[in-house]
């Protein structure tokens, strides 16, 4: 049970990152265009997890284990941010917050699938009481369903869906394989998806002024909210089923929405309290089923190995 805290302390501490990088990225965006902040965000976290794999002993994966990987990140990092960020060109912040809120619903579906994990009627109860808690959190109201909003709306849900393919792929293609290897390579793998679309961004759009602050910005959603959060997500995967582990992304409006409220002076409101309680439950009733629990093997019988261990 110590090692299924640890992994939700290892989820919380990923989803808090990118709930807090919002208040980064609304600075940073003003001076420099979407998908060439997202291609920098990715080369910085590139660099920092590969200076971290190396104290580990270096990226020693087979052509197999590293197209696996590196397959799984283009769909995270490639297609689901990217999707993300047209989204919320398209549509709005609080559309984009309660949509990519499905991800943890979709993560059930995709490991019953790809994990054969289990869809017990405690793990929906635990999704449903979450998400009924990021409705609250950020209040529905605030959110548009309006036609000219569709295409970024489905962009958003689309964002929604394919990290939580990543997120299952994560846990079924890392196994035996140390995280900060498998950061290294995950963030790698969206630069064939980030790299055009930030060469045909330059066409039209420019750099603005860039100063000490946008580049510590820069610094910080590279290293911190890419590579750290990264690794978290990736440790938080392998030390829990996919399905309870998702659950702690959840986390992430209610960092976001304390943030707002601590930063720019926004007053929350009693449903923000009501919402962070009812995640908080969900993610303990999934977290202390007893199936829950870390296992030390995986549906092929093979040992998770141990992240911190040299090769």
């Amino acid at each position: 049970m110590q090692k299924s805290y640890l992994g939700i302390l290892y989820g919380l501490g990923a989803a808090a990152i990118w709930g807090g990088m919002y208040v980064v990225s609304d600075v940073v965006l003003e001076v420099i265009p979407p998908f060439t902040l997202l291609t920098a965000r990715l080369c910085l976290g590139v660099l920092a997890a590969w200076g971290m794999a190396r104290q580990q002993g270096g990226v020693r994966f087979t052509r197999q284990q590293f197209g696996q990987v590196a397959s799984a990140g283009l769909v995270g990092y490639g297609v689901s941010l990217g999707l993300q960020f047209v989204g919320t060109r398209l549509s709005t912040a609080a559309n984009g917050a309660l949509l990519t809120s499905t991800t943890p619903a979709f993560v059930l579906v995709f490991a019953a699938w790809l994990l054969h994990e289990k869809i017990t009627p405690r793990r929906v109860g635990a999704l449903i009481l979450s998400t009924l808690g990021v409705v609250a959190v950020i209040d529905i109201r605030s959110a548009s369903l309006t036609p000219d909003l569709f295409w970024g709306n489905v962009a958003l849900a689309g964002a929604g869906l394919t990290w939580a393919l990543y997120s299952v792929l994560l846990r079924k293609v890392t196994q035996e394989l140390p995280v900060w290897s498998v950061a290294f390579v995950a963030i790698l793998g969206g630069l064939p998806v980030t790299l055009p679309a930030m060469g045909w961004e330059l066409q039209t759009a420019t750099i603005g002024v860039v100063t000490p602050g946008i580049v510590a910005g820069v610094l910080y959603l590279g290293v911190v909210s890419t590579a750290v959060a990264t690794a978290l997500w990736t440790r938080a995967f392998a030390e829990l089923e996919a399905g309870v582990a998702s659950l702690t992304f959840f986390a992430q409006p209610v960092v976001g929405v304390a943030l707002s409220a601590l930063l720019l002076g926004e007053r929350l409101s009693g449903l923000f309290f009501v919402g962070g309680g009812l995640i908080g439950v969900g993610v303990w009733l999934a977290s202390s089923a007893p199936e829950s629990r870390k296992q030390l093997v995986n549906h092929n019988g093979l040992k998770f190995r141990d992240p911190c261990q040299r090769p």
